[in-house]
C-alpha cells in the first residue's frame, strides 16, 4: 500500500489539502458517537440537573454545536464546509453511561464526518469538565462514526457485530 492511498498524502509522502473543487455539492450527513462512563452517583446528578455548574446537558450540547462548526480549526485538513443543521441527543444507556449521539448535515464537496465526530467528543469533553469536580474517573469512550450518506462513496452504516447475522460472515 503506497503513501497516495491515503487522500492527504501525494504519491511522495507530502502532506496536502485534498483538492474536491471539481466535486459537485450535494446532500450529506454524518453520524457519529461517543460514551461517557462516570460513577453512578454522577450520572444521576446530571440526570436530575443537581449539577453545581449548572444544566451540563445543555452547556454540552452548545459545545458539540459550536465545535462542530469549527471543525477546520481543529484538524488541520478539514475544509471549512456551510453546515446546515447540528443535532444532539444523550441517552442514559445505564446507571453508569451516557451515549451521545451527533448528527451534522451540509450541502457541500465533502462529507461532514470529522464535525460529527468533533461534536460527539467535544460533548463527552464538557460533560468530564463540568462534572471532574466530583468524579475525575470518568472515561470517554467508544467514539466512532456510526454512519454517513452522500458523496461518491455512498452511504456507510457500522455494523454492530453483536448484532450482525453470524450466518453472514
Amino acid at each position: 500500500m503506497g503513501m497516495s492511498t491515503f487522500s492527504h498524502f501525494d504519491n511522495d509522502g507530502s502532506t496536502h489539502m485534498v483538492d474536491v473543487g471539481g466535486k459537485p455539492e450535494t446532500d450529506r450527513s454524518a453520524r457519529a458517537y461517543a460514551r461517557i462512563r462516570m460513577d453512578r452517583n454522577t450520572l444521576a446528578m446530571i440526570r436530575d440537573r443537581r449539577a453545581q455548574k449548572g444544566d451540563v446537558l445543555g452547556v454540552a450540547r452548545l459545545a458539540a454545536i459550536m465545535a462542530a462548526k469549527r471543525t477546520d480549526e481543529l484538524i488541520p485538513l478539514c475544509h471549512s464546509l456551510p453546515i446546515t443543521a447540528v443535532s444532539i441527543d444523550f441517552e442514559y444507556e445505564s446507571d453508569e453511561t451516557l451515549g451521545i449521539m451527533a448528527i451534522v448535515q451540509t450541502k457541500a464537496r465533502t462529507g461532514v464526518e470529522m464535525e460529527a465526530l468533533t461534536a460527539a467528543s467535544v460533548a463527552a469533553l464538557t460533560i468530564y469538565d463540568m462534572c471532574k469536580s466530583v468524579d475525575r474517573a470518568m472515561s470517554i469512550e467508544a467514539i466512532r462514526l456510526e454512519e454517513k450518506q452522500g458523496g461518491k462513496s455512498g452511504h456507510y452504516r457500522r455494523i454492530d457485530p453483536t448484532k450482525a447475522d453470524k450466518k453472514a460472515t
